[in-house]
């Protein structure tokens, strides 16, 4: 997703590729101002609170935020011996964060020499998204990780006909399905339940959740486990998909125009779960 995840521009699986002369390192990391009033909560108390917080990019990795310490609350950082390396940005000293009664190990790191080169991590902490109650940008919960700015996503009408099959029978007709357009994956079809027999579809346990769609719904057909999907209540800046349902064309057989669809290389999707202390209707209220 976005810049440095999945087949993102920084990702190790990018399908496009930069115009220079000279190979890029393999590693590219990349850092920017959020510019965006970024919050954290843990055990009822706000202990981070900037409008200066920095994103660092790595490859295959969401974003993290970067809060300067100044922006911390000093008392809920408790040292601790452990000191890791990361092989870009040096030394990393570890933090319990406490709050109260509550103290959770681990949960936050800063790089104490990152070299010149990343000199804007200096006096900067993170801190790890589950191990915290949340995060906000100004008063809107963020779920799942920082908000990546080049992560978009395009909904387009197509009157292209998408046929869905499996087993010999016919799944879904439609000739208006929605096409959705995600930074770093193909594009994926989704066709009205009006289109689909949907007494082939098997709806199934467990839930996965989009930092950007909302909570997920899954389906086997046949004994094609999980070959479809929909988000039933999406958030309202993909509203247009609410109810739709979407095939793997790696489970069942997906036709575009009489073309055979395939998974794409790279196209897993790396499900979240959902964010420590918070339930499915949550997710569906934000």
């Amino acid at each position: 997703m976005g810049l440095s995840w999945q087949q993102g521009p920084l990702s190790a699986g990018a399908i496009g590729h930069f115009l220079t002369a000279e190979p890029l390192p393999e590693r590219l990391l990349f850092a920017e101002p959020l510019r965006r009033r970024m919050r954290v909560e843990y055990n009822g108390t706000w202990i981070a609170d900037s409008e200066n917080v920095v994103l660092l990019y790595e490859p295959g990795r969401y974003p993290v935020a970067y809060f300067p310490r100044e922006d911390v609350d000093a008392q809920a950082l408790v040292a601790t011996q452990r000191v890791t390396r990361n092989k870009d940005l040096g030394d990393t000293a570890w933090y319990g964060v406490r709050s109260g009664d509550r103290v959770v190990e681990r949960a936050a790191w800063e790089f104490t020499d990152p070299p010149e080169h990343a000199a804007e991590f200096k006096g900067h902490v993170a801190f790890a998204w589950r191990a915290m109650d949340a995060f906000y940008e100004e008063d809107e919960r963020i779920l799942g990780h920082a908000a990546d700015p080049y992560h978009r996503i395009d909904i387009r009408e197509t009157s292209r006909v998408l046929e869905v099959r499996h087993a010999g029978s016919l799944i879904a007709r439609s000739e208006h399905p929605l096409v959705l357009f995600e930074s770093g994956f193909a594009p994926r079809w989704y066709v009205p339940r009006t289109d689909i027999d949907e007494a082939r579809l098997r709806p199934v346990e467990g839930q996965t959740f989009c930092p950007y769609k909302g909570v997920c719904d899954y389906y086997d057909i046949g004994e094609a486990g999980r070959s479809a999907w929909s988000y039933r209540a999406p958030y309202s800046e993909v509203d247009r998909i609410s109810d739709f349902v979407s095939f793997e064309p790696d489970k069942v057989e997906v036709y575009l125009d009489g073309r055979r669809l395939e998974q794409e290389p790279g196209q897993n999707v790396v499900p979240h779960g959902i964010d420590r202390g918070l339930d499915v209707e949550e997710v569906r209220r934000r």
